[in-house]
């Protein structure tokens, strides 16, 4: 893809381009995220719909939920030693 030059507004508007649009598949109402890195700024669209986009994706690997219990189980034992 080609690099393309871009005008900001006086609102501090930008337009992107129309080849750079349909590449990314950005309709009217999307939302995209910025981001700064370095020197430059990274803009990515966000999943239509994000909740069914993320949702598993901690499916792999240990749970954290099930950790998280774990722990708490272990500390109410330590504290029921500790009065005892």
């Amino acid at each position: 893809m080609q690099r393309s030059i871009i005008t900001v507004s006086g609102r501090g508007q930008i337009v992107i381009p129309r080849q750079i649009r349909n590449h990314l598949n950005i309709k009217p109402g999307r939302k995209l995220t910025i981001k700064v890195e370095g020197d430059s700024a990274v803009m990515t669209p966000l999943p239509d719909d994000p909740v069914g986009h993320f949702c598993g994706i901690f499916r792999e690997g240990p749970s954290l939920t099930e950790a998280l219990l774990d722990q708490r189980r272990k500390d109410r034992r330590d504290e029921d030693e500790k009065s005892a």
